[in-house]
């Protein structure tokens, strides 16, 4: 289920020099950010937790997400060169497989790893914050992957969409609304982070057994969906 030979095309998409820009732009300012707060406010749990949920984790994820996400597949779609790949004899889902992979890897490595050096330079991981919001980061990166992917599937307007769901959808109706905050990949990463810090410094509102089934869910179904997708894909091609 892993292709090196697209995988390695996959990551060279994702990490030329303009997207690359675009990935470091946003840990650059997160870490940035935490030294200007750790020098004028010291060593503070509560704006510790408050920075990494408000900034990395609502912020950061989804939007590194969207970019590793949709940009895995997406721009093949759109430019007809997924043809090509298509015509190898490679199984879809393989493809599939693949680009999910990358853009997971590509997500964790720009935002889990700055939101831990982030929470280090805030408070020095005291009540356990800055490990409960890299865990968080790491497991909304696998969702929002499979997310983006699909939807780099599905439209040429993979890009606006997720950006929609990122800003919008996440970070206004799901910190407003209650029904909404149950359909965000945001909350269901909450809730383990809730599970590993301190009592009192993470917020979820969804329980943890809920937030492991839908993140499954939607991991797999969205992943699935993909997969149907790219081989409707195929035919059309083929025809």
């Amino acid at each position: 289920m892993y292709n090196p030979t697209v995988a390695r095309l996959t990551y060279r998409a994702l990490l030329g020099r303009r997207r690359a820009l675009i990935l470091c732009a946003l840990p650059v300012l997160l870490i940035a950010i935490s030294i200007a707060v750790r020098a004028f406010a010291g060593l503070d749990d509560k704006v510790a937790a408050d920075l990494l949920g408000g900034f990395a984790l609502a912020t950061m994820v989804p939007l590194i997400g969207v970019i590793a996400g949709t940009g895995a597949i997406g721009p093949e779609i759109d430019d007809g060169s997924i043809v090509y790949l298509l015509s190898k004899p490679v199984k879809r889902p393989t493809i599939i497989m693949t680009k999910l992979t990358v853009a997971i890897a590509v997500t964790m490595v720009f935002s889990a790893i700055p939101t831990l050096i982030a929470g280090f330079i805030l408070n020095g991981n005291g009540q356990q914050i800055a490990v409960a919001y890299t865990v968080a980061a790491l497991v909304a990166s696998v969702a929002y992957s499979a997310l983006f992917l699909l939807l780099g599937t599905v439209s040429r307007h993979a890009v606006v969409f997720g950006l929609v769901y990122a800003l919008i959808w996440e970070s206004l109706f799901g910190s407003l609304v209650d029904g909404a905050k149950t359909l965000s990949v945001q909350q269901w990463s909450l809730a383990l982070a809730q599970k590993v810090a301190g009592e009192g410094y993470v917020d979820a509102t969804v329980g943890l057994p809920t937030a492991a089934i839908l993140l499954v869910a939607v991991t797999v179904g969205a992943t699935f969906y993909a997969g149907q997708r790219l081989r409707r894909l195929t035919l059309a091609g083929e025809e």
